[in-house]
């Protein structure tokens, strides 16, 4: 069985304004920065043999802080970055939707495009960590599209806004997937 923990970075200053990310890279703030000490604080407890992230500095950085406290190497992998939203990015939602109703910002990356990049992801995980735990931490489109597909949609599917910090965890066991819980943030109060 492996065992995965889908962590979401911290808070930067765009997430705070509602600005759309995406594929800029945009560096936590002191909110995000304290929000990924007490996930570093929290997941203390529980062995890890990995940490894996997304190489922009948001997720790397709150990767780095949760890694202090575990003697494990930190693994960057590109399938992470969170999906590029072309003209969308650094637009509010209000900006977004007076110049892009249909949400089809120009230049953006396909939503198909993005959840094979992802899922090859996590499917190299899966081969790679067999029988291992492993802290993932990324975007919240990237742990949506994760918790959507390998719950055949029940979870996920933009039903809910995955919070800064929050915690997801998942595990594959002979050829299946199963969400345990999401978006925990018990550990941030």
């Amino acid at each position: 069985m492996t065992s995965i923990c889908l962590v979401r970075h911290g808070e930067t200053m765009w997430n705070r304004q509602g600005k759309l990310q995406g594929g800029t890279d945009i560096p936590l703030n002191d909110t995000g920065r304290e929000q990924a000490e007490l996930c570093r604080d929290f997941l203390r407890e529980d062995s890890w043999d990995t940490i894996v992230a997304s190489p922009l500095q948001r997720a790397k950085h709150t990767a780095e802080i949760i890694g202090q406290s575990h003697d494990i190497s930190l693994v960057l992998m590109d399938e992470f970055k969170e999906r590029h939203f072309g003209e969308g990015e650094g637009m509010t939602e209000e900006e977004r939707l007076a110049l892009y109703p249909d949400k089809q910002y120009p230049g953006q990356e396909t939503k198909e495009d993005f959840v094979e990049r992802v899922m090859e992801g996590i499917g190299r995980i899966a081969k790679e960590h067999t029988n291992r735990r492993v802290l993932l931490v990324a975007h919240g489109a990237v742990i949506n599209a994760i918790l959507t597909e390998i719950s055949g949609g029940e979870i996920g599917a933009d039903r809910f806004k995955l919070l800064n910090g929050c915690l997801n965890n998942i595990e594959y066991m002979e050829g299946y997937w199963k969400v345990h819980d999401y978006n925990q943030v018990t550990h941030l109060s």
